[in-house]
């Protein structure tokens, strides 16, 4: 099992990144929890990691913190969530805010997230009760990443970013065009980061 991996962050387009480690290249998916803290390509980056093994792929997944990781590695184990909806999951809400929304068994919460339907939702209420006491106490805060100019097509990208979270096409606009006159001069990151929470709010 890779458990962590330190190296140059070499590519990030979300979820996907790609971190060079030794001469070697790997591609991990991470939530935009972990992204919002990446630093700018071609600097150093660390990550803990998780490995699937599937019958056509080893996916390496990354986070930023222990917190992420266990909390990815608790959802993987309810019935019914595989890793896109457990980084859906860590990217639409925060570990603390996932933990309250279960313990208040806020099923409306969890089903804004894409790919939580009612019964989903209804699954981890109940599967996670005991699981989210380990995240008391407000969870980890999405961290800002550092401020950098936007590059051009931000927009773009961050509608690819929503869809490759499992946001329909419709939706991924919808809530970009909600964010109105805010989105000028902002990075992909950015952008991502306040639909996301408008999402979550709506």
């Amino acid at each position: 099992m890779i458990g962590s991996l330190a190296g140059v962050l070499a590519f990030k387009s979300p979820p996907q990144l790609l971190l060079e480690v030794g001469g070697v290249g790997y591609e991990i998916e991470a939530p935009m929890s972990t992204f919002y803290a990446l630093p700018p390509v071609g600097e150093r980056a660390a990550l803990l990691t998780h490995l699937v093994v599937r019958e056509d792929a080893h996916i390496l997944y990354g986070f930023a913190t222990a917190e992420e990781r266990t909390l990815f590695r608790h959802l993987l184990k309810v019935s019914g969530v595989g890793p896109r909806i457990a980084l859906a999951i860590l990217s639409g809400v925060t570990a603390g805010a996932f933990a309250r929304a279960v313990r208040e068994q806020d099923a409306a919460t969890l089903t804004r997230i894409p790919g939580v339907g009612r019964k989903i939702a209804e699954r981890l209420i109940v599967e996670m009760r005991e699981r989210v006491e380990s995240h008391d106490g407000g969870g980890a805060a999405m961290v800002g990443a550092p401020a950098a100019s936007p590059a051009a097509g931000a927009e773009a990208e961050a509608y690819s970013a929503l869809v490759a979270l499992g946001y329909r096409p419709q939706e991924a606009t919808r809530l970009l065009k909600g964010l109105g006159g805010e989105t000028a001069g902002l990075s992909t990151e950015e952008l991502i980061r306040r639909a996301l929470q408008s999402a979550v709010r709506a």
